[in-house]
């Protein structure tokens, strides 16, 4: 389990809620916390050091604001309630959840609006808020609402004749958009999922799923048309049950990445790589992280995975070579070299058409159903034609 501070802001990873506190602004002493579970988790010293974010002005009321400082990140909504009854004829609060400074808190946001209105209607019809007496009632709400959905991302509130339920939705990003050559191949997080959950259309797919048919192929072998194909990995990624890889050629040239000395680092990543490239995962008969390390070292521009294999011999060191590219490829140890053909003739013909410098040759392999020999031969022929290798 990856420890805290090697997660930073943006690395997407979603964190706890840590405190949930309640801020108000006062006629005479400004804006200060009224009520927070846990109690004291943010100091006053940190609170005044932001507090003109979580009692902003009036033009910020009624939005979401996200405040990431001195090693917070504090997700607020704003509210301004106008009434004769109160001081200066109008009351402020926030509702307030707190989370590490490096967590993804996007998923939070539906939950603190809808909260902040929720107490917004009890306070116009009850004083709910800004009465000291209920202040003991708020505190039970925001200990019930952080430990139910730290606990089981959902809960339910009922206050009076009043009930309101909450549940955390995750968002995950946009998905990448799906090319006929690419590769999907599982993850981890699919053994969690029962396969009667998919549609009907993703069951027929999912067994030709293999890490090693590309997309065009797995159409064909399905006899599921193209972009339903597209559609179905689409979601399969959008969910993060399925990783998308470039096609793996023998031909193919890649490079080793930074990230490749993690292998020598963690313990964790090394094991899993073990595991993960062998022929045969007997523990007894695990491959060396050396002679992995050394052949991803031997990954350079110029030499082919051919070529590697006939130099380092993986499989007879209990390496499978497909198995230790993809496992390169999804943990951004090494990366694939492609190549990109450019036609510098003015009129371009037939196979000349894809030879913009935005089509690599699998993709052309795929548009032409051709393999990849046959273009590379064609290329090595054709005088109007250059490649670039990105």
């Amino acid at each position: 389990m990856a420890s805290a501070n090697q997660f930073y802001e943006g690395c997407g990873q979603e964190g706890p809620i840590r405190c949930i506190f309640l801020s108000e602004f006062h006629d005479t002493a400004g804006s200060k916390i009224t009520c927070q579970f846990p109690e004291g988790y943010v100091s006053k010293e940190v609170f005044d050091a932001v507090n003109v974010y979580i009692i902003p002005k009036p033009q910020l009321q009624g939005c979401v604001l996200t405040v990431n400082a001195l090693g917070y990140k504090i997700v607020g909504y704003p509210v301004r309630i106008e009434h004769q009854r109160y001081t200066r004829n109008a009351f402020y609060f926030n509702l307030c959840f707190v989370c590490n400074s490096w967590a993804r808190t996007v998923q939070y946001e539906p939950i603190v609006r809808k909260l902040s209105e929720y107490f917004k209607m009890m306070e116009a019809e009850s004083t709910f808020l800004s009465r000291d007496e209920g202040k003991a009632n708020v505190f039970k709400v925001l200990n019930k609402v952080l430990t139910d959905l730290n606990a089981n991302k959902a809960t339910t509130i009922v206050e009076g004749e009043t009930t309101i339920h909450l549940k955390i939705i995750s968002y995950f990003s946009d998905p990448p958009i799906i090319y006929d050559h690419l590769v999907p191949m599982f993850n981890d997080k699919f053994k969690d999922i029962p396969r009667d959950t998919w549609d009907l259309t993703t069951q027929q797919v999912l067994p030709y799923i293999n890490g090693i048919n590309h997309i065009t192929r797995i159409a064909a072998d399905s006899d599921v048309e193209i972009g339903l194909v597209k559609a179905c990995i689409q979601n399969l990624v959008y969910y993060q049950v399925v990783e998308v890889l470039p096609l793996l050629k023998y031909s193919n040239v890649y490079m080793c990445t930074r990230n490749l000395q993690k292998l020598s680092t963690d313990k964790e990543l090394t094991q899993a790589c073990r595991k993960f490239v062998a022929l045969d995962s007997s523990p007894t008969l695990l491959p060396s992280i050396l002679k992995i390390m050394q052949i991803y070292s031997y990954m350079t521009h110029g030499i082919t995975l051919k070529a590697l294999c006939a130099r380092t011999a993986p499989r007879e060191n209990n390496i499978d070579e497909r198995k230790l590219v993809s496992f390169g490829i999804l943990h951004h140890l090494i990366r694939c070299i492609n190549k990109y053909p450019v036609c510098i003739s003015e009129s371009p013909i037939n196979r000349q058409r894809f030879y913009t410098g935005i089509h690599h040759i699998d993709e052309i392999c795929c548009k032409t159903g051709l393999f990849p020999a046959k273009i590379q031969d064609d290329l090595d022929k054709d005088p109007c034609v250059v490649t670039i290798c990105k």
